[in-house]
């Protein structure tokens, strides 16, 4: 790499950087890949799913009901379609969620110190719409359940809502132009539309270790947080863990947040970790109702634009970064430094830089943000070995990047010890603890921080294959994925899907995403209402067009090249990703979220359903 005006002085060495980053890679790939996980759905692991929150075996009658909307999914996708589809004029919607409540992510995960980590400003939902504004600059998990429930009752989503209920199996009547919907309550349900608001944060997963079934102290998993043992609430005080030895085995973003809350009260604390993550500085602290100006109609969209402006690489499908960050957290501060606007390198090279210039210099930029990050590593931990475990050696993409004010200063506390496992993880479990590389680590309790069952196919997350016109879902996808805007697909009339799927667009704050597909799903269903018509379904030929603007798009094939060389993780299908449709965030609208969002307002804004085919009787 060249030393020039293109880069500027360095005081690194990428080529040692980079050897570094390979190094470290390299050692942590595993032939068992995503195998080394086991999900906990079904089988010997089905405990670990379990609701803690509620009584889910409260019996109730089965129903026997026609409903205009069922809704898939009770997070914030599902009571954003609610709420979107209310605003349309559609206000018989039926919501059936697996858990106790709305709330989904939020609704599982309450364990301490767990919070969003972006603003809760842009994060939260129709704050404009409730005229709410939040606690904390990130939003605590307490407070984003209160407004799930607040958004539950405000439009009525709670008179027909199904809780602790799971879909079992859906099918499409072409002759009676409607659903039918089974659930594991014996429900036999008819809707005129199915939509999927399944969430990928809610299916616990573990390490497939030999000897886990066997252990014989207290465990569970981080999102069916156990208060019974360990005491306290979310906001801490745990108790029933004074004089206890607990393992945490992770180091992603929900251990970040556990391990300062469990550091405080447990006898002894044990890290085990695979790989470190990146942990930036969060700035926590209260909001008051002058944070933001909320007098000003449309404030929150326009935060949430602004924000995503400043999270996006360089003029990105011609988005240029505002002068003004409205958020001026450390996501749009690490961009800053990882993605200078173009019009400044050419300002410097007195020319417009090349493509390759471009990617050479996002290197670069790379390893000055990551070199600050492990910095912060060194400035906080005492012990010169942790620190080093400590530090991250990917580009900073590479894994879900971690916020933390308390998590890297917890591991200069006498209770706490990090055990590094040098990127294998855990060797396997004991009647009376973990090993690892040979040693036996005994604990009274082990807390799994292991995540969720993210990277798998549709029907899997569902637990249900859907049958539509003529096919299966899984059969009518069997060759990839194809979809029209990434929410509905020819062959399966008035179903739609939301979330950060396949072919829609990979965005930093999830729910922004999820509100403009909320819209854009409430915007067919009132057109295909007010045109009278009883089906609405995506043409092939509109769908074919939408996937090879997916496929062809050059960036996917950028992000493929990128990730294949990172470390592995569920992003890249743990280092065996072979193609971008493997990636947690491949085979995305290339030109990224803002302009994924423009495609779907200019195509609502006439009215006309282009790409859809409407039945009339």
């Amino acid at each position: 790499m060249s030393n020039d005006k293109l880069i500027g002085e360095l005081d690194f060495d990428p080529t040692a950087l980079k050897e570094k980053y390979d190094y470290e890679r390299d050692r942590r790939i595993r032939p068992d890949a995503k195998k080394q996980y086991v999900g906990t759905s079904v089988g010997r692991f089905e405990q670990y799913s379990r609701d803690p929150w509620s009584d889910a075996d409260v019996p109730r009658e089965a129903l026997i009901e026609h409903t205009s909307v069922i809704i898939a999914g009770g997070g914030f996708g599902g009571l954003l379609l609610g709420a979107r589809l209310r605003d349309a004029g559609i206000t018989d919607v039926r919501v059936i969620e697996t858990g106790g409540d709305f709330g989904g992510t939020w609704y599982w995960n309450r364990y301490p110190g767990a919070m969003c980590d972006i603003e809760a400003h842009i994060y939260l939902p129709l704050l404009e719409e409730l005229n709410y504004a939040p606690k904390h600059r990130y939003a605590y998990a307490a407070e984003m359940l209160e407004i799930s429930q607040r958004i539950g009752k405000e439009y009525g989503l709670y008179d027909k809502a199904c809780f602790h209920t799971a879909i079992t199996g859906a099918q499409w009547s072409e002759d009676e132009n409607h659903w039918h919907i089974q659930t594991d309550r014996n429900d036999k349900l008819t809707a005129d539309y199915f939509i999927l608001a399944c969430g990928r944060q809610s299916l616990p997963k573990l390490p497939n270790l030999p000897g886990i079934d066997q252990f014989e102290g207290h465990i569970f998993h981080s999102s069916r947080w156990d208060y019974s043992y360990t005491g306290g609430s979310s906001e801490g005080g745990l108790t029933g863990l004074e004089g206890k030895r607990v393992g945490v085995v992770g180091t992603g973003a929900t251990a970040l947040q556990i391990v300062p809350e469990v550091a405080k009260d447990a006898g002894e604390l044990l890290v085990f970790q695979r790989t470190p993550s990146t942990v930036g500085v969060r700035g926590q602290c209260e909001t008051g109702p002058d944070w933001v100006d909320m007098s000003k109609p449309g404030w929150q969209r326009e935060r949430r634009e602004n924000f995503q402006a400043h999270v996006q690489f360089g003029t990105q499908a011609g988005y240029v970064r505002p002068d003004v960050d409205m958020v001026g957290d450390g996501w749009t501060g690490a961009f800053e430094v990882l993605a200078e606007p173009e019009d400044s390198v050419t300002k410097r090279l007195g020319r417009p830089p090349t493509q390759e210039e471009l990617a050479e210099l996002s290197e670069i930029n790379d390893y000055r943000l990551m070199n600050q990050i492990r910095g912060r590593v060194d400035d906080v931990v005492e012990d010169p070995t942790t620190a080093e475990a400590l530090k991250p050696w990917y580009r900073w993409w590479c894994k879900r990047p971690g916020w933390h004010d308390d998590y890297l200063a917890a591991f200069n506390r006498k209770n706490v010890t990090l055990i590094d496992t040098h990127g294998q993880g855990v060797e396997r479990f004991t009647r009376n603890g973990v090993v690892v590389d040979g040693v036996e680590h005994p604990l009274d309790c082990l807390i799994m921080a292991t995540g969720f069952e993210s990277a798998i196919s549709y029907t899997e997350l569902t637990g249900f294959d859907i049958i539509g016109r003529e096919t299966t879902l899984s059969e009518h996808w069997a060759n990839g994925v194809r979809t029209l805007h990434g929410m509905s697909t020819d062959k399966f009339p008035n179903m739609f899907f939301i979330g950060g799927n396949t072919q829609t667009a990979s965005a930093v704050n999830a729910v922004h995403l999820l509100d403009e597909q909320s819209q854009y799903v409430a915007h067919i269903l009132g057109q295909t209402e007010a045109k009278n018509a009883r089906a609405v379904e995506a043409r092939p030929q509109d769908v074919e067009q939408w996937v090879r603007i997916i496929a062809e798009s050059p960036k996917n094939h950028a992000m493929f090249r990128f990730f294949a060389q990172c470390t592995p993780g569920y992003y890249n299908a743990e280092g065996k990703a072979e193609t971008s449709a493997d990636l947690f965030i491949g085979g995305r609208y290339g030109d990224g979220p803002l302009a994924y969002y423009d495609v779907l307002h200019n195509w609502a804004s006439d009215g006309e359903l282009q790409g859809y085919a409407l039945k009339q009787d």
